[in-house]
């Protein structure tokens, strides 16, 4: 049986500011994935032991072919992140490893890193990404070979919560730090609320232990092209909103309360490929409906920043391209801070929370230029009691700026007293909140982006 976790959250802001101290020359929006299949999703044949790997029996797709098509959807980085399974870390070390040479060889542009969809003793999944260099071989084949829930032979062996948190520690002293984003948190949930394999107290509890390590979740699932369950999650009274799980997608909800008590824990979107929906799959590919963009330069280690920081924003259908949020004081002349950043404020000081955002000017990969219908800004507090106290100001086409491809829309307002966070959400729906996904939707028609946020620090904090 797993444990229950019921650690206080922890106020982790210390480090917010660090987000905005980095030189910003040559950095641009770019787009990526971090949970995308190969053919090294392997299936087991059960009959020998120990099991045989079969290669391409969740997935047939090549490490290179992956990487082609990811370019050609514009993304330049992307995250291998096959599945495992009894004696799996050595198909990841002696087989998949070379074959991600062969593709970084076949597909130089793209930023391709090494990682795997971690099965999380006592849970479910989480993408494990693991920093180029000399060391990533033997780093993933470690974690993996330890600590990997489906590694063993005899199976329930590692249905642990505490070797999750052993796994944590190891990884936390790796250097260079790999990085963790827990995948479809909610997918075995029964209702809102009703949690499955993840619970909320199980997230705080594993970014406690390893803040700099996992840090974010999946605010987007992929299987976006389910027909019957749209990202897969099939219960009928736990689905999807908006693609956004539901941890995100409600106001107030999971996400909100971690962010509301300082938690610098991100959201991002994935394709969670493994066969396309022209194939007869479930799956977009990576890059075709679901993207993550990092405000980063072109290189490994600064995308692994703005992954760690929250320099980062999740979008569908390529509703828009690019984000800029900034917060600043209305009375002081401190320099504003953006996503993943802090700024240092007095209870009740008047604040503007500026967002620019650019709409792409080509055709998504459905043959549609999105519109956008309306915006909005969202500025949450955790109350004295711990309660969260959530505005949300909607901004539509009458109250923004256009000019060329950008909309910039602000929100003058004070703010809250025991400081706080401010996010952005947008969707070219009219729906007031994201509504509940049913089976045959068009996903095409129903596109959101979500901001990571930017918290606002007072001295005036409530006890957690």
């Amino acid at each position: 049986m797993r444990p229950i976790f019921f650690l206080p959250a922890a106020l982790v802001l210390c480090g917010a500011a660090a987000a905005q101290s980095h030189d910003d020359s040559g950095r641009a929006w770019l787009a990526g994935d971090h949970h995308v299949h190969s053919e090294w999703s392997v299936d087991w044949d059960r009959s020998t032991t120990p099991p045989t790997p079969l290669r391409g029996g969740d997935s047939r797709y090549t490490r290179t072919r992956n990487a082609r098509v990811a370019q050609r959807n514009g993304l330049r980085w992307m995250v291998h992140t096959d599945h495992g399974g009894p004696g799996h870390s050595m198909v990841t070390r002696d087989l998949a490893w070379p074959e991600l040479q062969r593709a970084r060889r076949g597909v130089p542009g793209l930023i391709q890193f090494h990682g795997m969809e971690f099965d999380v003793p006592g849970a479910e999944h989480a993408s494990l990404i693991v920093a180029p260099g000399p060391q990533e071989r033997d780093h993933q084949f470690t974690i993996e070979r330890d600590y990997s829930r489906g590694e063993p032979l005899a199976p329930g062996a590692r249905d642990d919560g505490d070797l999750m948190l052993h796994a944590l520690a190891h990884m936390r002293g790796l250097s260079p730090t790999p990085l963790m984003f827990v995948n479809h948190p909610s997918r075995t949930a029964t209702a809102p609320g009703a949690w499955g394999e993840v619970e909320p107290e199980e997230l705080r509890a594993w970014h406690v232990a390893a803040p700099q390590v996992l840090v974010g979740m999946e605010g987007a699932p992929g299987h976006q092209a389910a027909a019957a369950h749209r990202g897969l999650y099939r219960h009928a009274d736990a689905p999807t909103f908006g693609g956004f799980d539901q941890m995100t997608a409600r106001v107030g909800g999971v996400w909100d309360g971690m962010l509301a008590h300082g938690h610098r824990f991100w959201i991002t979107a994935t394709s969670d490929s493994h066969r396309n929906l022209r194939e007869g799959g479930g799956d977009f590919d990576p890059g075709q409906y679901s993207k993550t963009y990092v405000w980063a330069r072109p290189e490994a280690d600064d995308i692994m920043d703005g992954l760690r920081e929250g320099r980062i924003f999740a979008v569908t259908g390529d509703l828009i391209d690019a984000l800029q949020l900034t917060v600043r004081s209305t009375r002081h002349r401190e320099p504003a801070a953006t996503m993943g950043g802090a700024l240092q404020i007095e209870p009740g000081e008047p604040i503007r929370i500026e967002l620019r955002i650019r709409r792409p000017a080509p055709l998504n990969a459905h043959g549609r230029v999105p519109s956008l219908d309306h915006i909005d800004l969202i500025l949450g507090q955790a109350a004295a009691d711990g309660s969260l106290d959530m505005r949300v100001k909607r901004f539509d086409a009458g109250d923004w700026h256009p000019k060329g491809q950008w909309l910039t829309l602000r929100w003058d307002v004070k703010a809250p007293p025991q400081g706080g966070f401010v996010r952005v959400r947008g969707t070219n729906t009219a729906e007031y909140a994201p509504k509940a996904d049913i089976a045959g939707e068009d996903p095409w028609s129903d596109l959101w982006f979500y901001s990571n946020p930017v918290f606002l620090q007072t001295d005036r904090r409530p006890e957690t």
